[in-house]
């Protein structure tokens, strides 16, 4: 943010002081508009956030993934997920195989509730071949599984329970376990801040960005509206989940098709 407001200031030191080293009008008249597609650029880097559409309900992958797939797949959607259950490893496999050839980042989540699933479920991401893998607490353990391949890890901050998952804990505590989770080596983290039980979601996530500088904080769940995209990019979030509010389509109610919601979340998340 410090750079971009570096930048902001240099543009805005040239819009005052062009009429000063240029005569020509013309060149006036390039310059001027070369600075404003710049501004608008940073502008626009700045306020968006990554829509990560989750080919899941209730937590849980669709059944019909791949046929969804198919039909979203030109939307302009650039990061795409399942979670580790609901659908067979053969049917992930063949979706992240589709899903990377249409040149997009995928994400698998892990809902399981216990250690040693979570685990199984790590495994799973290695056999199906995602770029991202997110959720879990066991960080050490899920890290030394991943040893050696590509993927980058996002663990649970707080304490998350049941399924579908909630969340438990302070602002403090989160912050404190992505000291820790940037100190292992993770590449940000998977928190659940629509979930909170006990915390002010937006304040979790402060709290996320504080004790993870420079990491890449996902917020997944319950991320049901344009209000709650603007409240995390506010708060320093850089990604959101939605999955359930696209499929039953109460993210645009006055709209029917899978596109015409997807399309208002991605205009959303950069506006």
């Amino acid at each position: 943010m410090h750079i971009i407001s570096l930048l902001t200031t240099f543009y805005l030191q040239i819009q005052r002081n062009i009429v000063y080293f240029v005569v020509n009008q013309s060149i006036i008249y390039k310059i001027v508009v070369t600075c404003n597609i710049f501004y608008l650029l940073v502008h626009f880097k700045e306020n968006y956030m990554d829509f990560i559409f989750m080919l899941t309900r209730g937590d849980m992958t669709i059944e019909d993934c791949l046929e969804v797939f198919d039909t979203i797949k030109d939307s302009g959607l650039k990061h795409v997920g399942f979670k580790d259950i609901g659908a067979p490893i053969a049917t992930l496999k063949e979706l992240n195989s589709r899903m990377k050839a249409a040149g997009m980042t995928t994400y698998l989540e892990v809902v399981s509730e216990t250690e040693e699933d979570t685990l199984r479920s790590t495994g799973a991401a290695l056999e199906v071949g995602v770029d991202r893998l997110m959720g879990g607490t066991c960080a050490e353990k899920i890290l030394d599984i991943l040893k050696g391949s590509s993927i980058e890890y996002f663990p649970f901050p707080g304490i998350p329970v049941g399924h579908p998952t909630k969340l438990g804990g302070t602002p403090e505590l989160v912050e404190e376990q992505c000291r820790k989770f940037k100190d292992l080596g993770c590449a940000g983290v998977d928190l659940l801040a629509y979930r909170a039980t006990e915390s002010d979601p937006v304040e979790l996530t402060k709290a996320a960005v504080r004790g993870f500088s420079k990491g890449y904080i996902i917020c997944a769940g319950s991320v049901d509206s344009r209000e709650r995209i603007r409240a995390l990019s506010a708060a320093g979030a850089h990604a959101f989940t939605i999955g359930t509010a696209v499929f039953n389509g109460s993210y645009s109610p006055r709209k029917g098709h899978i596109l015409s919601q997807i399309r208002d979340v991605l205009a959303d998340a950069s506006a």
